[in-house]
């Protein structure tokens, strides 16, 4: 990899491909990571490109799960394509990105082609992959389809004669399937770059829309704010360092001062929010979202944009919550209010709060009351 950035690549731009899987369609900012890792390498000159990974959808990658994912239809897999991309045009320069799809190659693909891949790699060899590994070992099921996705998401790289690839620490195992097959078919192996998954706002387990502690991509800049404001402090530097293009001297200078206590944690989070935020949406976006956080939670006021609920006829709390799209669910909603996360502003701004503990509870038609859900959504009750 050194000697490719340095020493050039015979006078040609590198080759830098990043593998989308087309399965879903909401980003969040960890997606983000390898993005921005992306864009650094078109701004050295580089050519990056982005497979989609329309035919191996309709296999199925178990990636960090226990159970393989249900295929998709063409149809679906053309549509979260789409979005993707829309997202992750955000960051990566379009201009400068080429757009390739697997089945460009798989749809001529004869059965004896697919034998003759199968034959580059042994069982043994892919139960060396931890997710495979561990199904095999808890007695869940493993099927001989999903050995084919490492070496089909190889083949990708031997298509589009890859010179570097880039994927989380997760992909590591199908990265160097890539890089083992291209000198099988003449070519160089290509280099891999892993990056970190960052961890979700539970501070401890990665970032991911099944667990539920993501931040979206395309969350509006106050919300984005408020919940990397909400991150346990031990995950600044990671933040800062996947997310931002703050230098590691002043890093370290953070790490010093918090370490010595000459410093609050709370001024260095919201430097890093802002400098987040200002990636995803702009400096002006950013600093508004820092004085409604301040104005919020230093000053303990409400928020000015709080959103208006229309409400015709007095409603259940539950009911309220869900169909407001402040909880995904009845039994999210229940649980909000069980560990005492919805209060009533029953005069609005100028009234006290009270806290709702009986998911029983029925809202009144009160014009103007305010009702809080979590530490950062709000809604605000419209006869």
């Amino acid at each position: 990899m050194r000697r490719l950035l340095l020493e050039g690549n015979k006078g040609e731009p590198l080759r830098v491909k990043l593998g989308v899987d087309p399965t879903h369609y909401d980003l969040t900012i960890g997606h983000a990571v390898v993005f921005r890792k992306l864009r650094q390498f078109q701004r050295l000159g580089h050519k990056t490109v982005v497979v989609i990974g329309d035919w191996t959808a309709r296999l199925g990658d178990p990636s960090g799960r226990v159970e393989a994912r249900k295929a998709l239809t063409a149809e679906q897999v053309n549509s979260n394509a789409a979005t993707y991309l829309d997202q992750f045009f955000k960051i990566v320069d379009r201009e400068k990105t080429e757009v390739r799809r697997q089945t460009e190659w798989f749809d001529k693909f004869t059965l004896a082609d697919t034998l003759k891949l199968l034959g580059y790699k042994t069982v043994a060899q892919m139960l060396v992959r931890e997710d495979f590994s561990n199904r095999y070992k808890s007695g869940t099921e493993i099927y001989l389809s999903e050995f084919m996705y490492p070496l089909l998401q190889g083949y990708d790289s031997v298509a589009l004669r890859s010179d570097v690839e880039l994927g989380g620490t997760d992909q590591t195992f199908n990265l160097l399937v890539g890089r083992e097959l291209q000198p099988i078919f003449g070519q160089s192996p290509q280099q891999i770059m892993t990056l970190n998954l960052i961890v979700g706002l539970d501070g401890v387990k990665k970032m991911g829309k099944s667990l539920d502690n993501y931040i979206a991509m395309t969350a509006p800049a106050n919300d984005m704010f408020g919940k990397l404001m909400s991150l346990p402090d031990q995950t600044m530097r990671s933040y800062f360092e996947a997310l931002t293009d703050v230098e590691d001297e002043e890093l370290d200078e953070f790490d010093r001062k918090i370490s010595e206590g000459s410093i609050n944690p709370r001024d260095i989070k919201l430097r890093m929010a802002r400098e987040i935020v200002t990636e995803f949406h702009s400096l002006a976006d950013a600093q508004e979202a820092q004085e409604a956080f301040v104005r919020q939670f230093s000053e303990r006021k409400l928020p000015t944009d709080i959103p208006d609920y229309q409400l015709d006829a007095p409603k259940n709390i539950v009911e309220v919550i869900v169909s407001a799209g402040l909880a995904a669910s009845n039994n999210k909603a229940r649980e909000l209010i069980k560990q005492g996360g919805v209060s009533l502003f029953a005069k609005g701004e100028s009234g006290e709060s009270e806290k709702i503990t009986d998911s029983e509870f029925t809202v009144d038609v009160i014009n103007g009351a305010i009702l809080k859900v979590g530490k950062r959504q709000y809604l605000r009750i419209k006869a």
